[in-house]
């Protein structure tokens, strides 16, 4: 690594960390000739997968778009930039772990909608909207009902769980 000051191409690393949810390395680097400190990161290239428009056209994933799209629908949102990016990083995971060469649109937007979904529920709905191309109000309202009776759902399950996990312990006692 040049050093960025005098240009020596010797320099020390003198601490490594962990960030990103341990995705990237950060050093801390001294230039033994100038004695200056930099900061660098390291991260692995991991190919994305190019995507498929749903016209058949062919484009090369773009990060940019995602966090676009994400940060369009959080706008005057309460969620934080890390929780956007988190999303965001965990959207490009399951893109990658699909170990797939191409990967059609709609797969991306129903994982943006996802992930939108466990940050803001207001979010979720703008992006359907504009994902799902609402026409009229009913659809918002549809939509809305869904999220209702997913929530109600989800809800059940744990209560089956939680007292499934009761019953358990219980005869577990006797």
């Amino acid at each position: 690594m040049h050093c960025p000051y005098c240009n020596a191409t010797d320099t020390k690393v003198i601490d490594s960390r962990l960030v990103t949810e341990g995705n990237q390395v950060r050093r801390r680097r001294e230039c033994q000739a100038c004695g200056e400190r930099v900061t660098t990161y390291e991260s692995a290239e991991l190919l994305m997968p190019r995507v498929v428009k749903q016209d058949g056209k062919r484009e090369p994933f773009d990060e940019v778009k995602l966090g676009n799209g994400l940060a369009k629908a959080l706008e005057k949102r309460p969620v934080s930039v890390e929780q956007m990016v988190a999303a965001a990083n965990r959207i490009k995971h399951a893109l990658r772990s699909t170990g797939e060469r191409e990967v059609d649109s709609r797969i991306i937007g129903e994982q943006v909608m996802t992930q939108l979904r466990g940050l803001d529920e207001v979010a979720y709905v703008r992006f359907a909207s504009v994902y799902r191309s609402f026409q009229d109000i009913s659809e918002f309202r549809d939509e809305i009902d869904r999220m209702e009776r997913a929530t109600v759902d989800e809800t059940v399950v744990e209560k089956v769980v939680v007292d499934k996990t009761l019953v358990e312990k219980a005869k577990a006692r006797d």
